[in-house]
């Protein structure tokens, strides 16, 4: 079976590492050894080019931003990203000059072809502030060349025979150090360089360029070190100024729940609580991290609707000092549970959508706003109805089975008047059913003992009545109470 893979490079990496923005808004200037590595628009615009000196730079662009390359935060921000891809393919790896190949062979389906996997695929990585070129190839390496020359699709191995021939010499990595030499030899592109001697070029340029140039070309095996999805989630990513308001950190947080997303789905887990911490300043001004904690009534696993809730949150937060640096992790997770095998789908939605609205309510108007019926071990029907938060997980209790219950209980039994010794409530009540004796609370110093009934008025409305029995109250006389309506 043909692979075939997407290859996504961060062209922009070493600047969005330092400020997300500023690719666009300012004039900036990476440096590597003293000499510029990547510029953004603005200050290739002022005349700064690759490979230019720093005193070059500070000459013909002095408002140009300088910074010097930070390696560690590089491989920082790789790493985050090919954890994102796992979510689209369980082979993924990174590769050199900031780039991830992932392998669509086995999830094409699934994401309903090339066009639309790929479109998510740039989608997610923009969300993590990062600006991706992609390439797609039957061969990885294939893949990495066609991202590196600013990108394009190659669905067959002819094709990306023909996008290759005309590819530059420099843009093979193997090549590069022998440009020079190469080009006193006419040889300017992939093709002039497959067009050489293979036994000349090997003696006088080593093994490596024809290899890369095999593997292109599928004349040559593959092989990577996949990555691995670790057993726990924890990331966080410095914020690039001090940010005041909770919800300008959204779009930060946003990438790190999309690579938990891509962890998620790696690991076949569902999220079931996560949190959040807002981290202020360090030092002797320390204050500790403003924390936020979202339980889902239904294991999710959807970037969006992570994302909706968190904004809900974010939304009705005030955060007490400006925020440095912002983390997510994984509290509860569960295993995801297979699709539904029902032929006809249940009218009104799925239980899923069912539990995202209440977990979308609970974000907006707080958990103490949404509740949601709660059945407890009791024989009182007062203590046995009760209420909880809709998020938390009710105790499991049962009603005792074959007994009548109305589908409305009044807050407080209302007394009912008698009439002919029997109890009236807008005509007199016909008993229709045997006794259902309950004697409890006795413990708590709330002892109930009653006896119920379903009664009838005489338009053939039910009703939930009790009596209580004689000595159960200060007075020996028994009284009548209506306590539910039956539907």
């Amino acid at each position: 079976m043909l692979r075939l893979w997407i290859c996504l490079r961060l062209s922009s990496l070493p600047l969005e590492v330092f400020r997300p923005n500023w690719s666009t808004e300012l004039a900036v200037a990476v440096l590597d050894r003293e000499r510029v590595h990547m510029a953004s628009p603005l200050a290739i615009a002022a005349g700064v080019k690759p490979a230019m000196r720093r005193g070059g730079v500070q000459t013909i662009a002095p408002q140009t931003i300088l910074f010097d390359r930070d390696g560690c935060a590089e491989l920082a921000a790789l790493k985050r990203v090919t954890m994102a891809m796992l979510q689209f393919s369980p082979n993924v790896t990174a590769s050199e000059e900031a780039a991830v190949l992932v392998d669509i062979s086995t999830t094409l389906r699934l994401f309903g072809g090339v066009r639309k996997l790929r479109q998510r695929m740039l989608a997610a990585v923009r969300a993590m502030g990062f600006n991706p070129v992609a390439g797609c190839a039957p061969t990885a390496e294939g893949a990495w060349l066609l991202a590196r020359s600013g990108g394009g699709t190659a669905l067959s191995m002819p094709t990306l025979v023909r996008a290759l021939v005309g590819m530059p010499v420099a843009i093979l990595p193997a090549a590069r150090p022998f440009d020079e030499w190469l080009d006193g030899l006419g040889c300017r592109t992939l093709g002039d360089l497959r067009r050489l001697p293979r036994a000349g070029l090997q003696r006088r340029c080593g093994a490596a360029i024809l290899e890369a140039l095999d593997r292109a070309h599928a004349e040559a095996p593959e092989v990577f070190e996949w990555v691995e999805a670790p057993p726990s989630f924890d990331a966080a990513v410095d914020l690039p100024d001090r940010i005041e308001n909770a919800e300008s950190a959204l779009a930060y947080i946003r990438g790190l729940l999309v690579q938990m997303v891509g962890w998620l789905t790696a690991r076949h887990l569902a999220i079931k609580r996560f949190a959040v911490e807002l981290c202020h300043e360090r030092g002797r001004a320390a204050i500790a991290p403003t924390k936020i904690e979202i339980a889902l009534a239904e294991p999710n696993w959807h970037e969006e609707h992570l994302v909706r809730l968190l904004k809900e949150r974010l939304t009705r937060l005030t955060v007490e000092a400006p925020m440095i640096a912002v983390a997510v992790s994984a509290i509860e997770t569960e295993p995801v549970a297979p699709p539904s095998d029902s032929l006809f789908p249940e009218p009104g939605g799925t239980p899923a959508d069912h539990a995202r609205l209440l977990e979308l309510l609970v974000a907006r108007l707080g958990a103490d706003h949404v509740r949601q019926p709660c059945l407890r071990a009791d024989y009182r029907p007062e203590v046995a109805n009760s209420w909880q938060p809709a998020t938390d997980k009710p105790p499991s209790a049962t009603l005792p089975s074959g007994l009548p219950r109305p589908v409305w209980l009044l807050s407080k039994p209302m007394p009912l008047i008698e009439r002919d010794h029997r109890p009236f409530y807008g005509s007199p009540l016909r008993i229709v059913s045997p006794p259902e004796r309950i004697e409890s609370g006795w413990w708590g110093g709330q002892l109930v003992t009653r006896d119920y009934f379903v009664a009838e008025a005489k338009d053939h409305t039910c009703y939930w009545i009790f009596q209580e029995r004689m000595g159960s109250r200060e007075s020996d006389a028994a009284r009548w109470y209506l306590h539910g309506l039956f539907g």
